[in-house]
């Protein structure tokens, strides 16, 4: 037996519980399509003290979505790890594209890396939901470890190359010093 289903094992073992069975799927949906994620890069988009945020995010988060969805998935093709262990009961809608890496927890991560590479506190509470949405897809036992490891990699990086290339950017039209 892996390292990944010794983990998964682990939380289904040893933290499975009602409340935790209830609060999990929803914070998982928050993460769906990276709604929460684009719907706060809309607002920083909106106010001209945060634009510069939101354009980071936004950046970010449409960098981590090709290359996870576009790219990696396909390229990876890893089965889902309830493929794998066809007794486990899910408690979400079955996914149907390939586990790795994962893309919530890498829409997640490369938005929260966005806030704190660009600077903003608000990078903190991004950072728990961020942590908070690897770890609900161990425990709907959607994702491998090394799938949600590998999201919030691909994540953080797409935070601050964003974040640089923005920078960079300012430089080549003389708004910044370089």
């Amino acid at each position: 037996m892996n390292i990944d289903f010794m983990i998964l094992d682990f939380i289904q073992k040893h933290m499975r519980c009602e409340m935790l069975d209830a609060v999990m799927p929803v914070i998982t949906a928050l993460g769906n399509g990276g709604i929460i994620w684009i719907a706060m890069t809309a607002i920083l988009l909106c106010f001209p003290k945060t634009r510069r945020l939101g354009a980071g995010m936004a950046v970010s988060l449409a960098l981590e979505a090709v290359l996870c969805n576009v790219i990696l998935k396909p390229l990876a093709a890893r089965t889902r790890p309830f493929d794998i262990r066809t007794e486990i009961v899910l408690l979400i809608a079955r996914p149907h594209d390939y586990s790795f890496p994962s893309g919530h927890t890498g829409a997640a991560f490369a938005a929260a890396a966005a806030l704190y590479f660009g600077k903003s506190r608000g990078w903190i509470p991004a950072g728990i939901l961020a942590v908070l949405m690897g770890f609900s897809r161990l425990y709907l036992y959607v994702h491998y470890p090394t799938d949600v490891l590998g999201g919030a990699l691909l994540g953080i990086i797409t935070g601050w190359l964003s974040v640089r290339f923005l920078e960079k950017a300012d430089c080549l039209r003389g708004e910044r010093k370089c």
